[in-house]
This record gives C-alpha cells, structure tokens and sequence, in this order.
C-alpha cells in the first residue's frame, strides 16, 4: 500500500482504507523521526483543508509527533501556499492535509521542511516510507505541547507587502473568483478585502463534498461556471482555484481561458524589471513563449522537469527569483521558493490596475504558439506506450527524455509523461499553426490507443 500512496511529491491516496487516522498517526511518528535525523527544529506546523477527514487526519498525526515529544503548532483551515508561509515565517517543518484537486473520497499530506524546503521521493518521503515500514521505538520522552496559531491576516499582509505601495488602490477592477468550495473560499475574502476590486464570489461555502464541480480547473468542464459569469457580470477578469487553492488559472475579459505559459511570461517581465539578468525556471511543457520572452528581456532561461520539488530544488541551485510550471503552479524566491496561486493571482491584478488594456490584450504579446493542453489517456502499461512512440519518431526528430518523452522539430513539439498519481499518459503539443498541432495531437492519440 504505502508504494500506492506515497507519491514523487506528496502522499495520497483513498480516505476509506489508505489514508486514515490509524496511518496519520504512522506518519506523524516517522515524520518525527525523520526530521530528529535531519536535526531539523523540534516543532512541526501543521494545517488542514475543509474536507472532512482532514481534521481526524491531522489529529491523528499531532499524537503521533508528540508522542515523540515534539511540539507542534495548529494552524487550522489553510491554503496550501499559507501552509509554506507558515513554514517559512516560522521557519519551521510543516505538513498540510490535502488531496489538492483529487474528489471526496481522496485525502493526503504534503510535507516540507522548515522554510517551507520540499520534501519529495529523493529528499525524504522514501525514508519516511522506510521508518513506517520498520517501526519507531516507543519514545521516553515527555509527550510535546500543542498550541494553536491563527495567521490568516499575516499571510494576505505578506502577500500584500510583495507589491509597491498604492498598486492596488487604482482603478478598481471587477474580478470574479470560482473557489470551487476550496480553501480559496477562505482565504480569497481576506485577501480581496484589502484591494480596490468589486468581488463577485462563486462556490466560496467550504465543502470537501465538491456539490458544484470538482476543484480542479485544469479540466475545461470545470472552468464552464466561472466563463460564464465573467461574461455577464463584464468582470476584467476571473480567476479559478483548485481544492488547496495552491493553483491558480485565469479567465480573461472575454470568459477564455489564459494560458498558464502567458501568466508564467507576465510574472517574468515584471520579476526582470526588478531583477535584471536574473534566473527565471520553466518546466518542458511550458510554451516556447516562455525562455523567447525571458531572453528578450535579459533574463536567463532554465528548463526543468514538472513537479515542485524538482522546481524548489533547481530554484535554489540556481538562484532563480521565480519560476512558472505550465499546469498552474507559480513559484516566487520571496515567497520561499514556494507556489502560490493567490500570489500569482495579485500578479495579474497588479498589472491590469496599472494599465488602460484588458487582460486579453495585455497578454497577447505572449500567445505565440497554439497548444493542446493537456490531454489525459488512460492506458494499461505507460513505459511500454511511451517505448513505442518513441521508436516511430526516433532518428527523424530531436528526443529529449529530461521527462516522460519530447520530441521536437522547429515547428512544433510534444511531451508524453506518465502520471505519478494516476494510471495516465499526459500529452502536450504546441505548434506554430492551430492546423499543425491539432495533426500531431491527433497523431500521438493514435498512436497511444493502439
């Protein structure tokens, strides 16, 4: 089971029979453990979001850290992004329950060290895995305190402190916000409640349930509700959250929906103003937009693999000041090096109160390409699918196995990557021309259905 659920990034898994309190109480004495042998501080900041199993599940986890004699600080209701604010001011290790975007009957953990640093398969979910497996010892020291901290208002402060003073007090936008019964609805009121915006709400009563659609807006299904509203409220904006409100997508004025590549490109242009010649990540299925935009603006490009903790790390290999990975999830130095959606969210709004355009307008200039977006394929055996595409375009085009498989040409591109939570195959393609990608997504599905 535990091969099942702990994930490259996270833990996850059904709340039913794989993720209960008997196993978060498991991995709170192993998280425990683990962080004695990494000699990391002996406090473990620890929240939760509105689905409800999390709060048995982080009960569950509290006795098992203190049991260890560890203390550990109660946050409550979180975003995924406060729970890294969390860690970072702090400067603590944390853990947030969450299944993200997954349905109801999903839960999970992610974990962190303190100042928010990730924790992945490679950095120590592994030996996580190993000190559950094997056992701790009953410890003989005294049992750890509990305390609660309420940091609402000190995360939107800090949020808010990123931008020059005055940014939001212009001309006042209308935003509509699609919360999807997530942890957005709890923190986009406080965050919205300090801009010169006229709000309208969607979905924000916190529901692990999902009665409207589930909270994961990558899927266009989902995104229906909130296109719809902007259009008749003539909104400048809207903006979609997933579960754990760590991602965040954009409607612009028109009810389409942006391209996460054209954010990630916006946030670079404003990061380069204030950091010349700095480092900027993008993952590989990111538009060639991005490393184009970031050269012109004198900035320096680095090509990563998906998933946070490669990010994270590569982020403070390099230096970079921010990076954008193309499935919604935005990371900022000053922010830790941590994603946050609502961070990237205040990104667009800043821009669209310091101009006369619309959201449309000011990101043409970084829509270059025409993309698929993602496209999910379930499939019985996902190395043995990716083998036999590779063998149709090996020796005509430029391969790249950095992650999943790329092949590219200089008129277009796609990536095949296996899901490391479920069993699918996720194809990218972009191409110069809406005709030329749509034959070689068509190719690829072809080939991935035989």
């Amino acid at each position: 089971m535990l091969d099942k659920i702990i994930k490259a990034y996270d833990i996850r898994g059904l709340v039913k029979n794989e993720i209960t309190p008997e196993f978060s109480f498991s991995v709170g004495v192993a998280f425990a453990k683990f962080l004695e042998y990494e000699r990391e501080p002996a406090t473990i900041v620890i929240g939760e979001d509105m689905r409800s199993s999390s709060a048995s599940l982080a009960k569950a986890f509290c006795d098992g850290v203190t049991s260890q004699g560890m203390d550990a600080i109660r946050i409550g209701l979180a975003s995924t992004d406060m729970l890294y604010f969390a860690s970072g001011k702090l400067n603590l290790p944390a853990i947030m329950f969450t299944a993200s975007h997954n349905p109801a009957k999903y839960n999970g953990m992610k974990l962190c060290k303190s100042g928010a640093r990730p924790i992945g398969q490679e950095s120590g979910l592994l030996l996580i895995k190993e000190f559950i497996e094997k056992g701790i010892p009953i410890s003989t020291r005294p049992v750890g305190k509990v305390t609660s901290k309420d940091l609402l208002s000190e995360y939107v402060d800090y949020l808010i402190k990123q931008f020059p003073k005055k940014t939001f007090s212009k001309q006042k936008l209308k935003v509509v916000i699609d919360a999807g019964n997530g942890m957005a609805g709890f923190t986009a009121p406080a965050v919205m409640s300090k801009l010169n915006v006229e709000l309208y709400p969607m979905y924000f009563e916190l529901d692990g349930n999902f009665p409207n659609h589930e909270a994961n807006p990558i899927e266009p299904e989902n995104l229906k509700d909130l296109q719809k509203k902007v259009k008749k409220e003539k909104a400048d904006i809207g903006l979609a959250f997933d579960g754990d409100a760590d991602r965040c997508f954009l409607i612009d004025e028109r009810g389409e929906l942006v391209n996460p590549s054209a954010l990630t490109a916006l946030i670079a242009v404003s990061e380069l103003k204030k950091n010349p010649k700095s480092t900027i990540i993008y993952n590989l299925i990111s538009s060639k937009t991005v490393p184009e935009v970031i050269a012109e603006n004198k900035g320096v490009a680095v090509r990563s693999r998906v998933g946070h903790s490669y990010i994270k790390n590569l982020m403070a290999e390099t230096g970079a000041i921010f990076a954008g990975e193309h499935s919604g999830h935005f990371y900022f130095k000053n922010f830790w090096k941590a994603d946050s959606g609502m961070l990237a969210a205040l990104y667009a709004l800043a821009e669209l109160m310091n101009t006369d355009k619309t959201l449309s307008e000011l990101l043409q200039p970084y829509n270059r390409y025409f993309s698929s977006g993602e496209i999910n394929s379930k499939v019985k055996n996902s190395q043995k699918s990716i083998m036999a595409i590779k063998k149709k375009y090996e020796g005509k085009h430029q391969i790249d196995e950095l992650d999943g498989l790329t092949i590219s040409t200089d008129q277009w591109w796609f990536n095949l990557r296996a899901s490391n939570t479920e069993p699918l195959l996720r194809l990218n393609v972009e191409a110069d021309t809406p005709k030329l990608m749509a034959k070689i997504r068509d190719e690829v599905l072809t080939q991935i259905k035989r």
